[in-house]
């Protein structure tokens, strides 16, 4: 497997980076990565490393997408960045993967672009897997589309419930459309739309109905559609109000449980750590006609290096030719 990796990409770049990258090629002894980036700054950073093989090389691109520029701007004005000629490498099947912890949108962007999506995707949506109480659901979208309609929620089901199956490992998953009220005939019209759509569709089996934000931690289904906008303010919120709960209950318990200091810090962080962006890696862009995986911006090497993993079980696990055959029952029907 190649992957073309945006070394450019992310708060800790391109260090974190290529630590990943080199953490990753230690594992897998069948993958290759294309450092896409800046090489004056790549080079000194890999000599450092001592890390030699044929398995990492570098492509130039010129200039990055910062994390506060509008991205089709950025896109349109640095037509070399590092993001789009990571795109480009697939769009040339140079590559079977992109990865990125740049800016979200320009990822997005650039990949729309290209319009490599697999056949009968009509919109492509992020995945994120969250933590339940009954194990991890996946929430689509997260982002990549904030004016999406109804078929597009459809397909977001679909395509949610074959990583949920393939990724997660949960054999029948049940659908939810992420919504203010629990009830018939709540939200707005794409919401009301969707519903009524979902709930006629070869899905309906599968479907459990609306299901409001609290729901989603509860397990209440495993798989959650909902569009962009949405999605991105809730993954958002999930994170700073773990976060916050994470730092607020670890000082109550240090301050009025008799627990040694010390104890308490490790069992803690052993909590946090389960919960971290960085042990999941990243996100998929689904329904792309290859792989594309979207990391936090903060990711560490680590984060980068378990990005990578990702790619590669996406692919072992056929999670594309799935959604394929999965979307032409509809085509046929």
């Amino acid at each position: 497997m190649r992957i073309a990796l945006d070394v450019m990409g992310g708060d800790y770049a391109p260090g974190s980076n290529i630590e990943g990258a080199i953490s990753a090629l230690a594992a897998d002894p069948d993958l290759e990565i294309l450092l896409v980036g800046d090489r004056p700054l790549i080079e000194p950073l890999l000599e450092k490393s001592g890390h030699s093989t044929n398995r990492l090389t570098i492509r130039e691109s010129q200039g990055v997408v910062g994390m506060d520029e509008k991205p089709t701007t950025a896109l349109r004005k640095k037509p070399k960045c590092s993001i789009a000629m990571c795109w480009q490498l697939m769009a040339n099947r140079e590559v079977d993967a992109v990865l990125s912890a740049g800016n979200t949108g320009a990822v997005v962007a650039a990949g729309l672009r290209t319009r490599l999506f697999l056949k009968g995707v009509r919109r492509p949506g992020i995945a994120v897997a969250l933590p339940t109480v009954k194990g991890r659901s996946v929430l689509m979208d997260v982002g990549a589309n904030p004016a999406a309609r109804p078929e597009h929620l459809y397909q977001y089901g679909v395509m949610g419930a074959i990583y949920a199956r393939g990724m997660l490992g949960i054999e029948n998953p049940r659908i939810g459309l992420m919504n203010i009220g629990s009830e018939e005939g709540k939200g707005n019209h794409l919401y009301r739309e969707t519903h009524h759509f979902l709930a006629q569709s070869r899905l309906k089996e599968r479907y459990v109905g609306n299901i409001e934000g609290r729901g989603l931690y509860q397990g209440e289904a495993d798989v959650l559609v909902c569009e962009g906008f949405v999605g991105n303010v809730v993954l958002k919120v999930s994170e700073g109000m773990a976060d916050f709960m994470m730092r607020t209950v670890s000082e109550e318990v240090l301050k009025h449980l008799d627990v040694e200091r010390e104890t308490a810090t490790h069992v803690f962080h052993k909590l946090d750590k389960r919960y971290q962006h960085s042990e999941a890696g990243g996100a998929p862009l689904l329904g792309i006609d290859g792989i594309c995986i979207i990391c936090h911006g903060s990711s560490s090497s680590r984060s980068i290096s378990n990005a990578i993993k990702v790619a590669t079980t996406f692919q072992v696990r056929r999670i594309n030719p799935q959604i394929v055959a999965d979307l032409a029952i509809d085509a046929i029907g």
